[in-house]
């Protein structure tokens, strides 16, 4: 018996068995659970990819209608050579946008949009090419037949518009002229003042300079302005002020090199809208 109860013994010592039984369920578990981490990771990577995926979509999305808005303003604004310039740069800003990351993307759409609604707010420039049917005879600020037409039939009803929009009554009408030489002396120190009261004829005026005669015909189409101002009260509260920038500033705003060849490009006339604010003089 005794025996018999000693070999069971050596034999119970002997079965692994079970231990091996159990290390192999705990090996099993641990490695479901890295599988199941690892699907979990697998998930997570794609829910991350997809929603990178939306959002890029969503700036691209966002990319198209900036610019659609952004062809409709340079529609708008097709006669402000600065702010289409400004809108020529934006949209080709926001082509770049989609070879870019989401995050940074959309930091640039931010200030797009800012610089959309900047250009929203600013009041066009109404730009008047001395080209054509609106063109000057050389050294002279007679308004052509066309031009005079243009002012009273499109022109006022155009600042008739923006001003009562945008609450601006400041209307500066700013000649340019090429750089070709002005010869001979002029008489706008003697007779400007007599032009503008409407005491003498503008062709009374000889320009001794490319100021004198940017400003002749500034104010000569001014004149044109106020002529309907008082013949139909239209344009109530407006007021108009002629400046001359000569041969200085080029159609990019620009200071411009010395050049005395004709250039149509240079001579137009540009109708720019302002508040009137509060002078404050320095003494």
């Amino acid at each position: 018996m005794k025996r018999k109860l000693r070999n069971y013994e050596a034999t119970e010592s002997l079965n692994v068995w079970p231990s091996f039984t159990d290390l192999m369920a705990n090996a099993f578990m641990i490695i479901s659970l890295f599988l199941l981490l690892a699907l979990f990771k697998s998930l997570f990577l794609k829910y991350a990819a997809d929603q990178s995926e939306q959002n890029l979509s969503d700036t691209e999305r966002q990319v198209r209608l900036l610019q659609r808005e952004i062809a409709t303003l340079e529609n708008e604004l097709g006669e402000s050579t600065s702010d289409v310039r400004q809108l020529n740069k934006a949209s080709a800003d926001l082509r770049q946008l989609l070879l870019r990351s989401n995050e940074k993307s959309q930091s640039q759409v931010d200030v797009l949009q800012s610089e959309i609604r900047r250009l929203k707010s600013a009041p066009p420039v109404v730009v008047i090419q001395d080209s054509g049917g609106f063109q000057f005879d050389s050294g002279s600020a007679s308004l052509p037949a066309n031009l005079k037409n243009y002012i009273t039939m499109d022109l006022v009803d155009r600042i008739e518009r923006i001003s009562q929009q945008r609450n601006l009554y400041v209307v500066e009408i700013i000649g340019h002229t090429d750089g070709q030489v002005n010869f001979g002396g002029g008489n706008l120190d003697q007779q400007l003042e007599e032009v503008a009261q409407g005491k003498r004829s503008v062709e009374n005026l000889k320009p001794g300079s490319n100021a004198d005669l940017g400003l002749m015909r500034a104010l000569e189409v001014v004149k044109q302005l106020q002529t309907v101002q008082e013949q139909t009260g239209r344009l109530k509260g407006v007021q108009f002020r002629p400046y001359s920038a000569a041969q200085l500033q080029l159609p990019s705003g620009e200071f411009a090199d010395p050049n005395r060849n004709p250039d149509a490009n240079r001579r137009r006339i540009e109708i720019r809208f302002s508040p009137l604010g509060k002078a404050e003089t320095v003494q």
